[in-house]
């Protein structure tokens, strides 16, 4: 067995403190939307501005993940990945004081910038362990940091926002971050496996390097992260406007909305560990990427783009919660393929960068949707209505995104294209 063929030594040490990474900026993302009622009320705010505060925190997110994702090719992932965990603890001090509808954007817009990377950089960290057969259940685990992130951080933040008030709640998510780094700085480590060159299957590597035009419009690529930004459409809305719509729409207490706001992530969470361990065992047993990891995803998705519909239809709170719930977080598991097909298509020395791109452009849906559901709500005729003409728009987004997936990712074809390019390339004597 090579180097190529298992992980290294200490691999799964470094996806349990990168999978708390990934917990902690999911907590940091959701406490907004789990206050959003107290929030509204003390700051005297619309739905459209709320919309607003929602979306600012995307607003940096995908430039400082482009700009981290470039940085992470050169500068160990050890040193960033510490820089950003204190970034976002200390800013979430000020909230403990008086804060004003602008402090409060403004300390999100950087919590945006400091977490853009985040995704990008932890997984190009986590794949300097794991070779790439190897890479669909630790990417799950990782992403699955998001999920427990809200599974665990949401009782405990909804007891603090009832009992003392949501300034408390950011304050205690700035403990734990500067908690975390200290850990990652006595035990974080960097990686040191190091994938083969792009080549056509028989051939020698061509080369380490592909231009980068040639990787950007990549069908593949450009197929997985519309499917990727179709749904993050809805995780956006879930971060911003999940408790908000119970509470608001549904007439749920704060408790009870907070509550419920996990229910989500469990699903989520179940869905995507069993797809990527599903996803590892086809591969692994020789089925091409484009089923495994391309059609299989991509029709999750589109699957859940046709449960959301049906919200406007029923009439009972219960069915809501249960359509909302699936119809957002059945197709979860294109979050584990998207870093898995751009890292199989892209030459290492490169990876970091368009992990990094990939991400921006899937998390740029988190810039428009929270206000643009804001605006649908404020100008319904009910609160409710609002919401769910919300959910439907969400419903077609990802049948649209599921749907393009299912036709254009082929990750096969794509790669010998590419090692065709790779190949152009080494005869080349400038570098692309």
């Amino acid at each position: 067995m090579t180097q190529h063929d298992r992980p290294l030594k200490g691999a799964w040490g470094m996806t349990a403190l990168i999978f708390l990474f990934m917990l902690i900026n999911f907590a940091d993302k959701v406490v907004v939307g789990l206050a959003a009622k107290p929030i509204m009320a003390e700051l005297n705010l619309t739905p459209e501005q709320f919309g607003f505060l929602g979306s600012s925190f995307f607003f940096l997110f995908a430039v400082t993940g482009v700009a981290g994702g470039f940085l992470a090719n050169r500068v160990q992932t050890r040193h960033m990945l510490l820089a950003m965990a204190i970034v976002w603890s200390v800013v979430q001090f000020p909230m403990l004081g008086t804060v004003t509808f602008e402090v409060l954007i403004a300390c999100r817009i950087v919590l945006g910038a400091g977490e853009g990377p985040a995704g990008p950089v932890a997984t190009h960290a986590l794949y300097k362990w794991f070779p790439d057969a190897l890479r669909g259940i630790p990417t799950a685990i990782v992403a699955q940091g998001s999920a427990l992130g809200v599974i665990v951080a949401v009782p405990l933040l909804n007891y603090i926002i009832v009992n003392y008030s949501w300034h408390w709640a950011f304050g205690a998510l700035g403990v734990v971050g500067l908690l975390w780094a200290v850990l990652w700085l006595f035990l974080g480590r960097e990686g040191t496996l190091v994938d083969k060159p792009i080549a056509i299957e028989g051939a020698e590597p061509a080369a380490e390097r592909i231009p980068y035009r040639y990787l950007l419009t990549c069908p593949s690529i450009l197929a997985v992260c519309c499917a990727g930004f179709a749904s993050y459409w809805g995780l956006a809305l879930g971060l911003t406007w999940f408790t908000a719509y119970l509470v608001d729409g549904l007439g749920f207490s704060q408790t009870m909305g907070g509550n419920l706001f996990i229910l989500p992530w469990i699903f989520g969470m179940i869905v995507v560990l069993g797809g990527g361990w599903l996803s590892q065992r086809l591969k692994k047993a020789g089925v091409s990427s484009r089923v495994c990891r391309g059609a299989f995803a991509a029709a999750t998705v589109a699957l859940g783009g046709c449960v959301l519909p049906f919200i406007a239809v029923v009439s009972d709170p219960g069915l809501k919660i249960a359509l909302l719930v699936v119809g957002t977080a059945v197709g979860s598991t294109i979050f584990v393929v998207i870093p898995m097909i751009v890292s199989e298509l892209t030459p290492q020395p490169q990876r970091a960068a368009m992990l990094a791109i990939a991400t921006s452009t899937v998390t740029f849906a988190g810039v428009i949707a929270p206000f643009a559901m804001g605006r649908v709500v404020q100008y319904a005729a009910t609160r409710q209505a609002g919401y769910e003409q919300g959910f439907v728009i969400l419903g077609a987004l990802l049948l649209a995104g599921g749907i393009i997936g299912l036709l254009f990712i082929r990750p096969e074809a794509d790669r010998r294209r590419l090692a065709a390019h790779a190949a152009a390339a080494a005869l080349q004597p400038a570098r692309a």
